[in-house]
């Protein structure tokens, strides 16, 4: 029950956020921060009492439509519950850097974050695949809307192109779920979108390489990976600053889960086949994502960029085939999450205070904001992979596994570091040192942001010094989506 209460609690939290909105437009913040922090502490209670048989903590079946083998399956591993715990860590704070940012519409904003994150937690814990069709798609409406309703200047735009792409990758997911259980049922008799049935499911090499396409195009879509990644850029140039935090830290992550949970299981032989060819565009991806991240001069579309670099190394590691390359994408997901959400909250922070997030219009900013400059900094040695924090025991981990599969790729991800320390350090220079373009007389870190961007520290050093937790953690699921595989 608590499965199902996951994701119903955020829904009717978020009705009631839009309704309280009429009697005060400040009360649907309130609900929705006491709704996820709500969420987080139930969410953390359970992994601290997580036990269960195998690498299975809790499930959750109910019939739905059995004529069509569709039921309201959930289960609960380790993996789904780190993301979990991701999801509602940073719902909470989109909520906390939306306190003062939004004033128009409020309640139908923090209805759509609070729906958008319902559409998440559904996809982290389905076990059916129709529902987790019906789930992906529910991401995707609230989204629109965030961007397009509360974001900036060209968010229409942007809007669409997020829907569109975003969109057809679902058909082509859809089609390639429905090619999958007929194909099931024509080799078993059997009718079923359950997860646990469909996979052994016997069919043709060539129908199973094929399918496994349909399912894979649509999860790198999401991650993004080059070269279908154009749509990231403007969404989070024009997303509000928790539109932005929800898409790289979040949303990005669906498609990693995606790979993890259902395209490797369910499709072994075929993941191996092209295993080289989707290794090798992740490290395209590194390297092209790292050297567009290095040219821009918008703050915002330069740390969105960074996403497409990162999420190379989600790739890499995924189809190495390797239980020290398995636990690092997991790492990636959650580090990523935390370093590139943070680095767009300080984003906003510094266009609220300056108007601008053109890089050529800051610097010398330190003086006058030391306490944003240490923070910055600790994100931006992160996502340029520091020792001592969180990035770098994840992207060790998976060079360290993907060197046993396919070394030659592995050093050009390797090179990609390179390029994230460049374009990393060129954050810094360029907002907080070199010549002040202007006289700044601006306030420092406030009380809310401070409950913002500390836990994100904490955090990030936390699983920089002591990852143990989270490995212990997502060990137990690797069996789930690693099973059939042996390193070459």
């Amino acid at each position: 029950m608590i499965l199902f209460l996951f994701i119903l609690i955020p829904v009717l939290g978020a009705f009631a956020a839009w309704l309280s909105a009429a009697w005060n437009k400040k009360l649907p913040r309130w609900i929705a921060l006491m709704v996820l922090v709500f969420e987080l502490a139930m969410a953390t209670a359970f992994w601290s009492e997580a036990v269960g048989d195998g690498s299975w903590y809790v499930t959750f079946i109910r019939p739905w439509m059995p004529r069509f083998g569709i039921s309201f399956s959930l289960a609960m591993d380790g993996l789904s519950l780190l993301m979990l715990i991701l999801t509602f860590f940073l719902g909470a704070l989109s909520v906390l850097v939306s306190w003062n940012e939004i004033k128009e519409r409020t309640g139908f904003f923090f209805f759509n974050l609070l729906f958008v994150l319902a559409g998440i937690t559904g996809v982290f814990l389905t076990m059916d695949l129709f529902l987790f069709y019906f789930f992906w798609e529910v991401m995707l409406i609230p989204m629109y809307f965030l961007i397009g309703i509360w974001g900036h200047g060209n968010r229409l735009y942007a809007a669409l192109k997020f829907f569109i792409f975003t969109q057809a990758g679902g058909l082509l997911m859809l089609l390639a779920i429905l090619g999958l259980y007929f194909v099931h049922a024509q080799s078993t008799g059997v009718f079923t979108f359950n997860y646990f049935d469909l996979l052994n499911t016997p069919m043709a090499q060539e129908t199973g390489r094929w399918l496994m396409l349909g399912f894979l195009i649509a999860f790198i879509v999401k991650l993004p990976a080059f070269p279908f990644h154009t749509w990231l850029p403007d969404a989070h140039t024009e997303a509000p600053t928790a539109g932005s935090v929800v898409l790289a830290g979040l949303l990005l992550k669906t498609g990693a889960y995606g790979i993890l949970r259902f395209v490797l299981p369910l499709f072994p032989e075929a993941s191996q086949y092209f295993a080289p060819y989707i290794m090798l565009l992740g490290a395209i991806g590194i390297l092209y994502g790292g050297k567009l991240a290095y040219a821009q001069t918008d703050f915002k579309r330069l740390v969105a960029y960074t996403s497409v670099s990162h999420m190379g190394f989600v790739l890499v590691g995924a189809f190495a085939f390797n239980e020290l390359a398995y636990q690092g994408v997991v790492m990636q997901m959650i580090t990523h999450g935390i370093s590139t959400g943070a680095l767009f909250m300080i984003a906003g922070s510094l266009y609220d205070r300056l108007h601008t997030r053109e890089l050529e219009e800051m610097g010398g900013l330190w003086p006058a904001l030391p306490g944003m400059g240490v923070v910055t900094m600790v994100f931006v040695m992160a996502s340029l992979g520091l020792p001592g924090l969180g990035n770098f025991i994840a992207e060790f981990l998976i060079l360290a596994g993907s060197w046993q599969a396919q070394p030659w790729i592995t050093v050009a991800a390797t090179i990609g570091l390179v390029v994230a320390t460049v374009y990393s350090l060129r954050i810094m220079q360029k907002v907080f040192f070199g010549v002040s373009v202007r006289e700044y007389k601006l306030p420092d870190l406030s009380l809310r942001e401070a409950l913002m961007f500390v836990p994100l520290v904490i955090v990030i050093i936390w699983l920089g010094v002591y990852p143990q937790p989270v490995i212990n953690t997502a060990k137990p699921a690797t069996p789930a989506v690693a099973v059939h595989f042996t390193s070459k």
